[in-house]
């Protein structure tokens, strides 16, 4: 048996759902530890492309997807990815924990009513309710996806936390009104609709260890966005990092024997907060035009610059990343030079590590180390020695700097554009 993790080192959009999808065919479950549909994973499998964003990857190669605890579930998005896949002649296997929470009308409401007080201040949340579902996680008054199929527990839960909310809107001087009747049929509907995907998903992952099957846990966003290891406060409202599988799935680390780190060859985010290598010149234009840079989940902008190994090296650390994914190698053809960030100038101070103050992170300038660029990667290119050997310098610097072995590097969006090192 084999437990593999697969988590993002920047900032998210690092190119997780090719990786996870590549990786998927040797596991027999593929797991969601946290998030919800805030992320967006994107496979391309010939000409057809699906957009994930609460089901796991591993479905497009008919393994069984597992939602687990630490996921947030709006199970109106997720039917409607169910639907759309079916659609599409891919009947998705999956299981749903019964102790993940539920995004309910209220928290998508309230995430909004918070982000526009903030202002200028605002965190740049999708605004889906993810942030507002977690923290009536952690203060006890969640919905679970075992309540949608017991009609008592949910209207005595509605009874109990509606009224509260409502004052709460109140505050916010939103006049909606909350109907108890309308939500609690419309869940209830959602709820026959799932009951058949809803089990004990951590008692179904330790058995599949016992029985040795490979397991592949796929984590959403990435480091950076960890809410105590990212750029706080402009971050998720989950664990994003290696820890946050042990708990959101419900798996042992003692079991893990690869933990999985992809790295975009460039550095991007969406939303608010500071970007020590962002570029705002021709090159930062450059790369968010080749890489398609927008939002999976958003459709904004992406943010562009150039690699920064000090936040690799610092995902790396946290997580005990034993393999490096290099993605979107393909995006930097044709830039006469390049360049990779090595360390921080901090106050006129030279430093290696991310600072916590987010006003300290603010305040850094990148050191960075310039390299050759390359002309054009070929496409069929399937072994490390068929790259442009600027290319090849590109990636065993990374190696030298980050002293994690390269296990796998993207050459295009497609599942066979990828080469095994």
């Amino acid at each position: 048996m084999v437990v593999n993790l697969v988590i993002g080192t920047q900032w998210g959009d690092e190119g997780k759902g090719k990786v996870v999808d590549y990786f998927s065919k040797d596991a027999y479950y593929v797991v969601r530890f946290q998030g919800g549909n805030n992320a967006g994973h994107t496979i391309k499998v010939g000409k057809e492309v699906y957009i994930l964003h609460i089901i796991p990857s591993g479905v497009i190669q008919g393994k069984i997807g597992l939602i687990g605890n630490g996921v947030v579930i709006d199970p109106e998005i997720l039917i409607s990815e169910i639907d759309q896949l079916t659609k599409k002649g891919i009947k998705p296997k999956i299981l749903i924990s019964d102790r993940a929470n539920i995004i309910m009308p209220y928290h998508k409401i309230l995430d909004g009513a918070e982000e526009n007080l903030l202002g200028n201040r605002k965190i740049g949340t999708t605004k889906r309710g993810i942030g507002p579902c977690y923290s009536d996680k952690i203060a006890r008054k969640g919905i679970r996806a075992i309540d949608l199929i017991d009609k008592a527990s949910l209207s005595e839960k509605l009874d109990n936390i509606i009224p509260i909310k409502q004052k709460i809107l109140e505050i916010y001087n939103i006049k909606e009104k909350l109907n108890k009747k309308k939500i609690l049929e419309k869940y209830l509907y959602y709820g026959a609709f799932l009951k058949k995907y809803i089990a004990s998903t951590h008692i179904e992952l330790n058995n599949a260890i016992k029985s040795g099957k490979n397991i592949l846990l796929e984590g959403a966003q990435g480091t950076m966005l960890d809410v105590d290891y990212g750029t706080y406060p402009y971050t998720t409202s989950s664990h994003t990092i290696a820890g946050g599988s042990v708990i959101g799935a419900g798996v042992s680390p003692k079991h893990f024997n690869e933990i999985i780190g992809i790295v975009k060859a460039y550095t991007t985010r969406v939303g608010e907060g500071p970007l020590p290598t962002e570029l705002f010149d021709k090159n930062g234009k450059y790369l968010q035009e080749k890489g398609h840079e927008f939002g999976t989940t958003t459709s904004r902008p992406r943010r562009c610059g150039w690699l920064d190994l000090v936040v690799v090296n610092h995902s790396c650390m946290i997580s005990g990343v034993t393999k490096l994914a290099i993605t979107k190698l393909d995006v930097l053809d044709g830039l006469d030079e390049v360049k990779i960030c090595i360390n921080y100038n901090l106050n006129g101070k030279k430093i290696d590590y991310f600072p916590s103050k987010i006003e300290d992170v603010e305040k850094c300038k990148p050191i960075y180390k310039k390299l050759k660029g390359w002309k054009k990667i070929d496409k069929k290119s399937s072994r490390f020695s068929d790259l442009p050997k600027e290319a090849q310098d590109y990636l065993k610097f990374i190696e030298k700097e980050v002293r994690v072995p390269i296990s796998i590097v993207s050459i295009g969006p497609g599942r066979k554009e990828t080469i095994e090192l």
